[in-house]
């Protein structure tokens, strides 16, 4: 991880276990309303969540496979989102980042953000001898086994939210109920499957974020959820009442 300078921008990084994923909507939203009334740190939320299916706002839900009650037979919830994309599914075992960034002017590209972001990846997977890359002009991070980390995000005032998700343990089976980000042919894999061995989902995360403050040029600082929450609290009584 490079050296802290005083130029460098600070990302607070959080690791949150299992979110149901409204609430880690929710915690997404109130930080991002914070940057845009002046809350200065970037934010990296690191965790996963239950089952649940997502499709983005250029989706399609004739990409669902099954029918709802086949979903909720297998405990799986869905939901319609706001982040670029298409469906994709979220569940046990897979690590789910979501960086909420102020860019600055020199980091205002869409493009370059996605790219930023499957590096990131690209770099954590090399350090477990997970060979991955790109794929033409495909969106994510792919293997030669199958598509291993999905990307969607939804950019504001140039400030990011959504992110990423990377397959460690997943169970792939639950993408047989989706086309994986609408992408038929193309098969998915996860860390457990190209490795043959289980990998601790928080180790996993606390690698991952070095290869972050590389790609996106920032010092990453850890702290709890409940520093987050005494930090955006303090910040929300500092703002004047209009």
């Amino acid at each position: 991880m490079r050296g802290k300078a005083d130029n460098v921008k600070s990302c607070l990084v959080v690791f949150l276990g299992k979110v149901e994923y409204p609430d880690a909507l929710e915690l997404q939203m109130r930080v991002c309303d914070a940057k845009k009334q002046g809350f200065a740190e970037d934010v990296l939320l690191l965790l996963e969540h239950p089952p649940t299916i997502t499709l983005g706002r250029n989706g399609k839900w004739g990409n669902l496979l099954v029918s709802d009650a086949v979903l909720a037979a297998q405990g799986v919830r869905k939901f319609e989102v706001d982040r670029g994309g298409d469906i994709t599914f979220h569940g046990p075992g897979q690590l789910v980042g979501y960086p909420l960034m102020k860019l600055e002017p020199g980091e205002r590209d869409v493009h370059r953000f996605m790219r930023n972001l499957e590096d990131s990846l690209i770099g954590a997977l090399a350090g477990y001898g997970i060979e991955a890359g790109r794929q033409g002009k495909l969106t994510g991070v792919w293997t030669k086994q199958g598509k291993i980390g999905a990307m969607g995000v939804h950019i504001s005032r140039w400030i990011t939210r959504h992110g990423f998700a990377l397959n460690v343990n997943t169970e792939l089976t639950f993408f047989d109920l989706i086309v994986p980000c609408g992408i038929s042919g193309k098969g998915v894999a996860s860390m457990h499957s190209i490795l043959g061995q289980a990998v601790d989902l928080r180790e996993v995360a606390e690698r991952y974020a070095p290869e972050f403050a590389v790609a996106f040029s920032r010092n990453v600082v850890w702290i709890s959820h409940e520093d987050l929450q005494r930090k955006l609290h303090c910040h929300a009584r500092e703002i004047p009442v209009a």
